[in-house]
């Protein structure tokens, strides 16, 4: 089971409080308890270059992969077979694949990598890659759980289709532990969107995350 930090010195504003631009708070830090707080209340942090300290943020509308509603196509069925799937093999590998800054967009900083290692090691943060046949990290992606609430933060892929087969691999895993989880995408994309994520309000969403909370981990 995950270690449990020492609890936030921080009093975040309510998820609710975010104004057009979506964003709750700046400043903070990236303690373990400070990030736990945060996800527990609706929130995660994400920098931007022009802020002078870490953003927190709760759009609005939120983006939700709902379990049911996965698409798994006939061409990612046939895709997920061709890798195989597992969860914590290679925790920092994926961060740093995600991190790469030659990325489009890239935003994960040394210092929310260096965070979000720190969540692992505790057992609060995740990983799931896909594999190719040779051996080969082909992609993956990692978040945070905490009870029934999994957090996605980032995905990559240097195979085909990778990525979604670590996504159809993780909601495999949520879906075969039961009860009210949340699979947590922040904002969706086109891309998300194939694979069944949609847009919910944020009271919405708050009520989804409080359902899910209390339920036991899927993957720690």
């Amino acid at each position: 089971m995950p270690i449990e930090p020492d609890p936030c010195v921080w009093a975040f504003p309510p998820a609710g409080s975010a104004g057009p631009d979506e964003v709750v708070a700046l400043g903070a830090d990236l303690a373990p308890g400070t990030l736990l707080a945060a996800y527990r209340a609706g929130l995660f942090p994400m920098p931007v270059p022009e802020a002078p300290a870490m953003v927190w943020w709760s759009p609005d509308p939120r983006g939700v992969i709902p379990l049911d509603a996965f698409h798994l196509s006939r061409s990612l069925r046939r895709t997920r077979k061709r890798y195989e799937i597992t969860v914590d093999r290679a925790f920092g590998p994926v961060v740093e694949r995600c991190a790469d800054p030659a990325r489009p967009g890239a935003w994960i900083t040394p210092e929310v990598r260096a965070a979000y290692t720190v969540l692992h090691a505790l057992g609060w943060a995740h990983s799931v890659e896909a594999w190719a046949a040779d051996g080969t990290l082909a992609g993956g992606l990692y978040g945070v759980e905490i009870g029934g609430l999994f957090a996605a933060e980032s995905k990559f892929h240097v195979g085909t289709d990778a990525s979604k087969a670590a996504v159809a691999g993780l909601v495999e895993r949520l879906r075969e532990r039961g009860g009210p989880r949340l699979l947590d995408v922040q904002w969706t994309t086109a891309h998300l969107r194939t694979l069944g994520a949609v847009d919910v309000p944020r009271r919405e969403y708050l009520r989804r995350l409080a359902a899910a909370l209390p339920l036991p981990p899927a993957l720690g």
